[in-house]
This record gives structure tokens, sequence and C-alpha cells, in this order.
């Protein structure tokens, strides 16, 4: 239980249109097992937070490193990221430690590279067999602040003509965890050479991260009371 204390005590306070002092919280992207590149768009989330700390003054750490989903470490970090185009297997430790980093205060975002959805929604079921994605509704908090996206999630790469979704886990009015689907976010995000994204295209991209970032590291997954 200490550990999960010291990362509730890590999540940073919001005042004005700022998100906390530099360097104060530190994000990462989770590494896992089973053959799945957790790797993939190694220049994404650098550019998320370079995008958040100059447009928000967020205060993030610009060092992004990986964490390994059954490490101890995983609790320093508030905002973890995965990503990955294919198979994705937690081990028993790996189950129990994301449910205990989640549940004490932590927040992960997944997002599909094309190719990790019949992975990843199996091994969520191992993580929280009691507990079902939702599809957020356009009208969520998450697609008003700071940035507007009035119709929810944007379409940054085109794979089979489906819409982008995202679906969140929740735990007594939190939300958890965030998965983006048919969206390809983290490829708006990487250095423009990669995928050669209209600037518009990369734009709304990092603006949707930004908008996620906001949401778990200074709502604490919260959405505003109605």
């Amino acid at each position: 239980m200490k550990s999960l204390m010291i990362l509730t005590i890590l999540l940073p306070t919001w005042f004005g249109n700022v998100f906390a002092q530099k360097g104060t919280y530190q994000v990462g992207v989770l590494k896992y097992s089973g053959g799945g590149d957790y790797y993939a768009n190694p220049t994404s989330l650098p550019n998320l937070v370079d995008y958040a700390n100059k447009k928000m003054a967020a205060g993030i750490d610009e060092e992004t490193p990986y964490v390994e989903v059954g490490s101890p470490q995983l609790f320093s970090f508030p905002f973890v990221h995965m990503t990955g185009h294919g198979n994705v297997v937690f081990s028993a430790n790996d189950v129990s430690n994301l449910r205990n980093y989640l549940l004490g205060g932590g927040f992960l975002h997944i997002d599909d590279n094309y190719g990790m959805d019949q992975f990843i929604r199996l091994e969520l079921q191992k993580v929280f067999p009691d507990k079902q994605l939702v599809e957020l509704p356009a009208s969520h908090d998450l697609f008003h602040a700071p940035y507007e996206f009035s119709s929810g999630l944007p379409k940054i790469h085109e794979h089979d003509s489906k819409p982008a979704q995202a679906f969140a886990l929740f735990h007594e009015g939190r939300m958890i965890l965030l998965y983006t689907y048919e969206t390809d976010l983290g490829d708006g995000w990487e250095d423009e050479p990669v995928h050669n994204n209209p600037p518009e295209t990369r734009e709304r991209a990092l603006k949707m991260g930004t908008n996620i970032l906001y949401h778990a590291l200074v709502k604490g997954g919260y959405e505003d009371e109605k």
C-alpha cells in the first residue's frame, strides 16, 4: 500500500491555465511481453510532452522512459502510454501490478497502432474481469478541455473505414484507463517526416493528446459535475 500512497502524492495540482511547475512529474511508455512492438512510435510521447509544455506550461519532465508493466517502478509514473501493432501478454504479476497501479491513482492510455485490438481486450479482461470498456460520447469532458473536439475523438490515419472510438474503464467515478481505437493518435504525435502528416493533422493529434494528459493529470480522471 505504501507505493500506492506515493503515487497519489506525485499527482500535480492545477492552478489557472498551467499544469504544474516544470519537471514536477514524469510520464512513461509501458513495456510489455508477447512480441508486440511496445517501442513503436518512439518520438510520439516525447513530442506530446514537448507540445504540452510549450502550449500549456505543463511542466512535464522531458524524459519519457520505458517502464515494465510488472515493475514496482510503474508507481513512479502518474501516467503511462501504451502502443503497438500486435500481441500483448500480461503475466500474473503484470496483471496484479497493473491493477494495483490503476486502482491506486495511476492512469493508462492505450493507443492501438493498428493490430493490437484483439489482444489488448483479452488482457484487460484479466486485469479487470468485473469491468467493461465503455465508449465515451462526444459530450465527455475529455473532448472539451483544454481544446475543443465537438465531434469526439479525431481520426488521424485511415485503415478500415471505421470511425475513431474512445473507450474507458472507470473505478468509483474516476477514469483509470483510456483506450483509443482506429485513430492512430500516436502516429500523429511522431516527428513530421515519419508519416508526412499535414501540419493540421499533427496539430489535431497533439491537441487531443494534450486533452488526455490534462484529463488524467490535472482532473485526476474525473469528469466535471453536470
